[in-house]
């Protein structure tokens, strides 16, 4: 199904919904929930997911699995989706809380085939049989730590979820306790009790995130230098240890090359 609206179509008695959809440039899906757990598939494009509890960024060709019922807002930059929606009985392995993992070939190609499916598709045969390989390469995925947590407390989650939208290499800790009223010493045991993390350390791993989307449009030089790092080098350096992937990975120069590639090959890239 493409461009169906979930609701549409939740009743239709299928484990598996499969649903692709396109989504003009910076679209947000203002928070909402669904009654299913939710596969969400960037076959194009980065996401980035935001619960009461953390934002999750999800690089382009990644995916996120969304706890069924789990209120959430969805930035999309660029993105075409593919998505499963299904029965929370048909996955008690499903994780607690929302988890960005990577889908390699064999699941984008069932998620591609998928999404051509009729609501009602047949349980019997290769539709079935696609339907319910989705879930057993699902199951075998690794999360990857593409996110941070954000405090439970309104003033604190207040100040990351400002951070998180336009990051400062200049702030500091001092700063921010300012801003709470708090002296610094409480604010950094305030803020690590809720988060598990300094104020420092959460600063250092937002920054990063917030460079994956911009590595879509600018070049690892660029973007290094807008997040404050003193060199490239020290920004692949720092993004590599965080994220066990170099930046250039996530640079749209690197994926033109992947998709010259599969031109040349006869393969198409969604």
């Amino acid at each position: 199904m493409k461009n169906v609206p979930l609701a549409d179509v939740d009743h239709v008695d299928r484990a598996v919904l499969p649903i692709g959809t396109d989504y003009p440039p910076g679209h947000v899906l203002d928070w909402h929930r669904h009654r299913r757990a939710q596969f969400l598939y960037g076959a194009t494009g980065v996401m980035v997911v935001d619960t009461a509890d953390g934002t999750w960024t999800v690089p382009p060709e990644r995916a996120v699995l969304i706890p069924a019922a789990t209120r959430h807002r969805v930035r999309m930059l660029g993105v075409s989706t593919r998505s499963l929606y299904i029965e929370p009985d048909a996955v008690p392995w499903w994780p607690d809380g929302c988890t960005v993992v990577d889908v390699p070939p064999l699941l984008r190609e069932l998620l591609l085939a998928a999404v051509e499916f009729e609501a009602d598709y047949s349980l019997s045969g290769r539709e079935g049989g696609i339907a319910a390989l989705l879930l057993h390469e699902i199951a075998a995925r690794t999360p990857l730590p593409f996110h941070v947590g954000i405090p439970a407390s309104a003033d604190l989650a207040a100040l990351c979820r400002s951070y998180l939208a336009d990051p400062d290499a200049g702030a500091t800790n001092g700063e921010w306790a300012a801003r709470t009223a708090m002296s610094e010493r409480a604010f950094t045991r305030r803020f690590r009790s809720e988060t598990g993390d300094s104020p420092a350390a959460w600063r250092a791993r937002a920054r990063l995130l917030a460079a994956v989307p911009l590595l879509r449009s600018a070049s690892v030089t660029e973007v290094s230098g807008r997040l404050g790092y003193a060199s490239p080098a020290a920004f692949t350096a720092a993004f590599t240890r965080t994220f066990g992937l170099p930046p250039s990975r996530f640079t749209a120069s690197r994926r033109a090359r992947r998709q010259d590639v599969s031109a040349k090959s006869g393969r198409s890239e969604s």
